[in-house]
């Protein structure tokens, strides 16, 4: 039995290997496509700014602008899905959802006016809003205390400011209390 463990172990330990490999692989190619696609909004903004009088900043033009700024920015939070894994070994659906969020977001936005034609397009993202609403909203109410570095530094340092306040009240306590 100890033998077949010990088997057991060194193939997780491979297979948790290969996973963190492609992670990183991931992570690479991601950062590939990020700086792509922001080179690529660079020169977008760039060319419609030399052509201000030709450029309709109201219309299609600004749509697509604005969504390609969304893609940006969902392909960020692939990026910090993928090195919040690395760093925690753990999916956080949070993350997840909010990335959920944020591409239907963009189709929305991005929709072209002929959709209005398309209700059960409309009813579609529609319903896949209200369910991520949903989701993200029970996972936050689950878990109250978002555990990270910085909000564990936050309660910590409330733990020890209200410490502080209720050693000063005390010592306030005895000098005003006449019986002490």
């Amino acid at each position: 039995m100890t033998r077949e463990r010990t088997q057991g172990n060194r193939f997780l330990s491979r297979v948790d290997s290969a996973e963190r490999e492609v992670a990183k692989i991931l992570t690479m190619i991601t950062g590939v496509i990020i700086a792509a696609a922001l080179v690529q909004l660079i020169i977008s903004l760039g060319l419609k700014l030399f052509n201000w009088s030709e450029t309709s900043w109201l219309g299609d033009d600004l749509i697509k602008l604005l969504g390609d700024l969304l893609t940006v920015l969902i392909a960020l939070e692939v990026l910090q899905n993928i090195t919040s894994y690395l760093r925690r070994h753990v999916v956080q659906i949070e993350l997840v959802l909010i990335t959920a969020m944020t591409a239907v977001a963009r189709k929305v936005i991005v929709l072209p006016t002929a959709a209005v034609n398309k209700p059960q397009l409309l009813i579609g993202l529609g319903t896949a809003v209200i369910s991520l609403s949903a989701a993200y909203w029970l996972i936050k109410r689950s878990t109250p205390w978002k555990v990270n570095s910085s909000t564990t530094q936050s309660r910590q340092s409330l733990v020890a400011d209200l410490s502080v306040q209720s050693d000063d009240d005390d010592e306030r306590g005895e000098r005003d209390d006449p019986q002490h």
